[in-house]
């Protein structure tokens, strides 16, 4: 899927779209008092719900609990904590569910309407007298300003939010569009570590709702990679709450689709952009591919190669490590047709073409491969089909970061 359409940038976060409403606070599951670790977004009518999940096989309590919530389509809230991933824990579903209770009674609503999500450390048994304590609060300081707290709270070794909010058009309704996430590190195709929050006012059935989502999600969330390992607590979750009033959408509605994966591309670039400890973000384009599988396939390996991750941290134009990449990654192509160039915002050079290495200037290539977003550009002359991937390079900080991630 490519972007087609242009949408005006608004503010708000979340709390873009009408009616809904988001806050953040310390309720003390995180030690450090300075870090938000709790945080709600809540619509104030039923909205239809969608979500995509993990692929891996030990998932968290949460996912199970909310998938049971919003089996019937439906959601008004979400409540997620960070700090601890509330993952492989005897008590985890029990947990889950109480999180769901407490926001419930502090909002006022179905305890079967809350998405529930966690994040942190996997393991450790999820304290969750300070959810009850604070959870009243946390619902008080509810707020159409409130994005930006609900953003905070739900980070772990993210170094800044990851946010975005468009206005678009249905039938002459006004309808708003906006997200928040959370990621860094544990970041691999088919789901990371990785919290996503979507909100609209759009009118949307859910049925609608979730084919819009595990569209967007192929060519978005998906094809993003940090360091190779898929989490276990990865969802992105959207409400729709309908209050823009616009026909009701029961089938698939281009201009809603397109918003949706103008809102997932975005945060998924600054997931990318945010790797831990990354210096640069990899943004790997394949074109002329067979099929959409062979080069989604390919831009993933590229993105994901370690060797060719180094590269990009030391502003080295090895290629060859494309190359490599591209050949261990299970897409098909005929090697002795593939270019290759490199780019940035200072410029591009050709390195490859039809299979071999063409002469360049390394001089050149060392400052075009400074900048912070560097582009890798295949060609493989086979096909109309087309895919990007996003990763980041891969630094020492990396290994400081997860050396010593639990203490």
């Amino acid at each position: 899927m490519k972007s087609t359409m242009t949408f005006k940038t608004t503010e708000g976060g979340v709390c873009a779209a009408k009616g809904f409403t988001a806050a953040g606070i310390h309720c003390g599951i995180r030690k450090n008092r300075t870090k938000y670790d709790l945080a709600m977004i809540v619509s104030d009518r039923k909205a239809s719900a969608a979500a995509v999940y993990t692929t891996n096989k030990v998932k968290g309590a949460p996912i199970a609990v909310t998938k049971e919530n919003i089996a019937d389509g439906y959601a008004r809230a979400v409540i997620c904590n960070s700090g601890n991933a509330n993952t492989c824990n005897a008590d985890g579903f029990e947990k889950a569910r109480m999180m769901c209770d407490i926001a419930a009674d502090a909002l006022g609503i179905s305890t079967n309407d809350i998405v529930v999500a966690s994040t942190g450390v996997i393991g450790q048994t999820l304290p969750i007298e300070p959810i009850a304590e604070y959870a009243k609060a946390l619902a008080e300081k509810l707020s159409a300003d409130g994005s930006a707290d609900a953003n905070l709270a739900i980070m772990t070794t993210d170094t800044r939010q990851k946010t975005i909010s468009i206005e678009f058009e249905l039938d002459g309704k006004i309808c708003h569009m906006g997200g928040i996430a959370k990621g860094s590190g544990m970041i691999h195709p088919n789901m990371a570590t990785m919290l996503g929050f979507i909100t609209t006012d759009a009118n949307v059935a859910p049925a609608a709702l979730q084919s819009a989502l595990s569209k967007c999600i192929t060519d978005t969330f998906n094809m993003v990679s940090v360091d190779g390992d898929t989490s276990t607590n990865d969802m992105v979750c959207i409400l729709a709450n309908g209050a823009a009033e616009n026909t009701l959408i029961e089938d698939e509605d281009e201009v809603f689709t397109q918003a949706l994966f103008t809102v997932c591309r975005h945060i998924s670039r600054e997931l990318a952009k945010d790797g831990e400890g990354a210096s640069r973000l990899i943004e790997c384009t394949v074109k002329g591919a067979a099929t959409e599988n062979d080069a989604r396939i390919a831009a993933k390996g590229v993105v994901s190669s370690s060797l060719f991750k180094a590269a990009v941290f030391g502003a080295d134009a090895n290629w060859g490590r494309v190359l490599c990449a591209i050949g261990y990654s299970g897409a098909e192509f005929d090697p002795l047709k593939v270019d290759v160039d490199m780019a940035s915002c200072k410029g591009s050079f050709a390195v490859c073409r039809a299979g071999y290495g063409v002469d360049f200037s390394e001089e050149d290539a060392k400052i075009i491969l400074s900048e912070d977003e560097i582009f890798i550009n295949l060609d493989f002359h086979q096909g109309d089909a087309e895919a990007t991937a996003f990763g980041c390079d891969l630094t020492y900080d990396y290994v400081k970061i997860n050396g010593d991630y639990r203490t």
